[in-house]
């Protein structure tokens, strides 16, 4: 059981972030949560920080007890963010003293060649050589990347998707949990990976995200030779031995879009 604490989330307006910060209130821990914007509200200490330049890093730290990394641009500058934004967060940990510097990562990402989880190897490798205290926990694709991926071809007359891939989407929810037990003074190293019920096809997927949004249009498979989407074929992505959680995806699309 997490015992409360100061608990500082990088990235508390993304999606895991803003799941995860009521949370750490929920058990009691005083957070403090970071965006590249000024905010304020939700009795919540926000601080302005951007990892891509490292302007306010040294202040959001100060006086935090754990961290909880959860910021992240994979579809930006991961050298900038997820790489070298994550060692200069580890700096001013380790300045600061903080006690415990929890990271949310990815599951398979040694076994995939794929630049962004290349980057997230580069962090963790930086997380686990720094002298600051650490808890490393693997995830596997959350229930809204799955819906935002397969949101990408809702307009199109046919679904070209590479049916084939095989994923294990996991709530958010879940994994907040576990980051909230994980958020103590002693840090855990690599706890077991978080997936999520059930190991899926995207064709799977697919099929049932388009009867939840009412949508008769044909899924056709996409044939990618390349090494990356083999490794995803094969499940390198996946976890079966630690599924965890019991809401499926069809659950997760009734919830998000309703009977239809």
């Amino acid at each position: 059981m997490s015992q409360p604490h100061r608990t500082l989330v990088t990235g508390g307006t993304g999606t895991l972030g803003q799941t995860l910060v009521p949370r750490l209130q929920e058990a009691g821990h005083t957070v403090r949560a970071t965006s590249r914007s000024a905010r304020s509200g939700d009795d919540v200490e926000w601080a302005q920080m951007d990892l891509a330049d490292g302007t306010g890093i040294r202040d959001a730290v100060a006086g935090v007890d754990v961290i909880i990394h959860t910021a992240s641009d994979p579809l930006g500058d991961t050298e900038a963010v997820d790489i070298e934004g994550t060692k200069r967060l580890l700096d001013a940990a380790a300045e600061a003293g903080v006690s415990n510097f929890v990271y949310i990562s990815i599951v398979g990402i040694e076994n995939i060649p794929y630049s962004y989880y290349e980057a997230e190897l580069e962090a963790e490798r930086a997380i686990e050589s720094s002298d600051v205290p650490s808890t490393i926990l693997r995830a596997t694709q959350f229930h809204p990347f799955v819906d935002e991926m397969l949101g990408m071809v809702t307009r199109l007359p046919v679904w070209l998707l590479p049916t084939e891939m095989r994923i294990q989407p996991v709530d958010t929810g879940v994994v907040a949990d576990r980051l909230v037990e994980l958020a103590t003074t002693e840090a855990s190293g690599r706890p077991d990976p978080v997936g999520g019920p059930e190991v899926r096809t995207v064709g799977d997927l697919a099929t049932a995200y388009r009867e939840a949004r009412g949508s008769w249009r044909p899924v056709v498979r996409l044939p990618i030779p390349t090494a990356t989407f083999a490794r995803f074929r094969e499940g390198a992505a996946t976890c079966p031995d630690h599924a965890v959680g019991s809401v499926t995806w069809e659950e997760w699309l009734e919830t998000e879009y309703g009977a239809r």
